[in-house]
């Protein structure tokens, strides 16, 4: 698997493929091209003039200028809409050096540049979602195959569609009938498309599909380029529109005020709706989002099976919120982790290498070294890990606007009046009501959804302070090991966890701290050392909470029944991974209640919703 699609820059600072030996973008300039065929072929940015959304769907990402173009005619218009869909399928993505120098030229576009090659990494075959001005820009970046990225994405409605490929006579399959129907799939009646290229062939398709296509003049050095517009002459078939699909934003009440329903509050914020967070405690963060700090670090297998892959999808969710909305090296740090592993199970999918864009691999010796474990010791490096204080990311998220938190509000039940959701007290007072409703209490969230496979699983750790003999970097296997945490005028250090299933106790146990001490000298002989020293001398701490998980160990996200969209949802489930999973699925809910498109592959998204279960 290559680092990246290598390209050939030509003497006059054209770019050009190797593979399909044509050019990236004609002499007269990418950002030219960008604003004259393809955002002046679709009417923009009159066409997107103070809509909620727009959603833009393109073939062929390449270096990334009409994605830039489209993004800065954003920020310049006061007229945007509030939130900006790219979505773009690349089978061959190029590197971040040559994403750079491929917008060195257009001063104007440095600031985005720079933001778009931050976040260009880790791009595996699949979906990537990337994340901009705070969420209210998403590039949803599908890198393979065009017709199977195309399959692969739930249909969502495309305002505009902009078709850039290689030329037809160099790259046919890109200009295919099947992938026009693909295309096509994706627009809605009035969508309008635009391209370089004035093939007759691709004409001749997009008239069979009913779109009316027209030659508009050119960029020079070419005479014409094409605009077309989906009127087709027969009734326009498309999936009917889901259940739980709103018209426009509302007001929405979230029951639990963890990572879980922090997370769909900021989601539903973003796209302009009130929250109120109701909670039982007496402050945000009170249950398992409690814990002093966590790692966030990917789940890898040698067959890259499913749960890896929605690993490295969260963790990317939540990476940009982290960045955004934290202070780095206080709140959390872009630390990376070293998991032991056996020889056995240390095994990664053929295709990864040293030089691929897998962000995991086998420890090195020198990385063995300067984690004070001995260099034939078997071990991964996660690159893309960190650790967090989840409590504060919880804040932050809160902290967003159109957010309102309403603590000591335990909720007793809910009930639907005339339309509108009301979640009760115990004497039945109301606490607060909205157009939906969703539930992220965590293991309490089984009162309100009975049918759901919930369980609740215990959890303790130890931590204290005083950290110059411990790794510098956290490491994880059969538990982990966290240090070097800010934490006032000394460093904080945790270690664990246990893991109690179907046990919501709270109460500490002695015993658990025996069971992490062996964890750690599972993973760190010397460091396992150093804590039994803190123990003796009364240098310790414990804290416990409860996590919850489902029957088959991965989140649930959706309608608390299945068969009733339009009730209650829930975001639950997220166990011992809650800072991989929780804006992802933060992201999933808000996007099926829009219709927007998926940050996942639709059959990986059906892999966290609650109606799987219906089978």
């Amino acid at each position: 698997m290559a680092a990246a699609e290598p390209l050939q820059w030509r003497a006059d600072g054209v770019p050009q493929s190797p593979r399909f030996s044509d050019i990236y973008h004609t002499e007269s300039g990418a950002l030219a091209q960008a604003r004259h065929v393809f955002l002046g072929g679709c009417g923009l940015p009159a066409a997107w003039a103070n809509r909620a959304q727009w959603r833009i769907l393109e073939t062929g990402f390449g270096l990334g200028l009409n994605f830039l173009t489209s993004w800065q005619a954003w920020k310049d218009d006061p007229a945007r809409p509030g939130l900006l869909h790219f979505v773009s399928v690349e089978a061959w993505p190029v590197s971040r050096e040559d994403i750079l120098r491929a917008s060195g030229a257009y001063e104007e576009l440095a600031p985005l540049v720079r933001q778009l090659a931050e976040q260009w990494h880790g791009l595996l075959p699949g979906f990537h979602r990337l994340a901009f001005e705070g969420g209210r820009v998403l590039l949803t970046l599908c890198v393979g195959d065009v017709r199977a990225m195309l399959r692969a994405q739930r249909h969502f409605e495309a305002d505009s569609l902009f078709l850039d490929g290689f030329s037809p006579e160099r790259n046919p399959d890109m200009w295919s009938l099947d992938v026009l129907k693909g295309v096509t799939r994706f627009a809605r009646l009035g969508s309008r498309l635009a391209t370089w290229t004035v093939a007759r062939s691709l004409r001749d398709g997009l008239l069979q599909l009913g779109w009316q296509a027209r030659k508009l003049p050119g960029l020079p050095p070419k005479r014409d380029c094409l605009g077309a517009t989906l009127e087709p002459a027969w009734p326009l078939r498309r999936p009917p529109v889901a259940a739980e699909q709103l018209d426009a934003p509302g007001h929405c009440v979230v029951v639990g005020a963890g990572l879980a329903g922090a997370a769909v509050a900021a989601s539903l914020a973003r796209r302009g709706w009130r929250v109120s967070v109701l909670d039982a405690a007496s402050q945000a963060a009170a249950g398992a989002s409690a814990l002093p700090v966590g790692l966030m670090a990917p789940h890898v297998s040698p067959d890259d099976a499913l749960l890896s892959r929605l690993s490295r999808a969260g963790i990317r969710a939540t990476w940009w919120q982290l960045a955004s909305l934290l202070f780095e090296g206080v709140d959390w740090s872009a630390s990376g982790a070293m998991e032991r592993r056996t020889e056995a199970k240390a095994r990664l999918p053929d295709a990864w290498s040293a030089v691929g864009p897998n962000e995991s691999w086998r420890a090195s010796a020198a990385q063995l070294r300067a984690a004070g474990l001995d260099e034939g010791t078997s071990a991964l490096w996660h690159a893309r890990a960190a650790w967090v204080r989840p409590a504060r990311l919880v804040a932050a998220w809160l902290a967003q606007p159109g957010i309102a938190l309403l603590p000591d509000s335990p909720v007793a039940r809910i009930d639907n009046k005339k339309g509108q959701w009301v979640a009760l007290g115990a004497t039945g007072q109301r606490l607060a009501q909205g157009d939906r409703i969703v539930i992220a209490a965590g293991y309490a969230t089984l009162a309100f959804a009975p049918g759901l496979p919930l369980q609740a699983v215990r959890g303790q750790v130890m931590y204290g302070h005083g950290t110059t003999d411990l790794p510098r970097h956290p490491i994880n296997g059969d538990g982990h090991l966290i240090a070097h945490v800010p934490d006032g005028l000394d460093s904080l250090w945790l270690a664990g966890s246990t893991y109690d299933r179907d046990s919501n106790s709270t109460a500490l146990r002695d015993e658990d701290m025996q069971a992490n001490l062996e964890r750690v000298e599972q993973l760190h002989p010397a460091a396992a050392q150093a804590l039994q020293n803190r123990q003796a001398h009364g240098q310790m701490q414990a804290w416990a909470g409860v996590r919850c998980a489902s029957g088959d160990r991965r989140p649930l996200v959706g309608p608390a029944d299945p068969h009733q969209p339009q009730g209650p949802w829930v975001c639950t489930a997220l166990g011992s991974r809650g800072l991989s999973f929780a804006a992802l699925c933060a992201e999933l809910l808000a996007a099926h209640w829009h219709g927007e498109p998926l940050p996942l592959p639709a059959t990986m998204a059906r892999a966290l919703d609650t109606r799987r279960l219906a089978g």
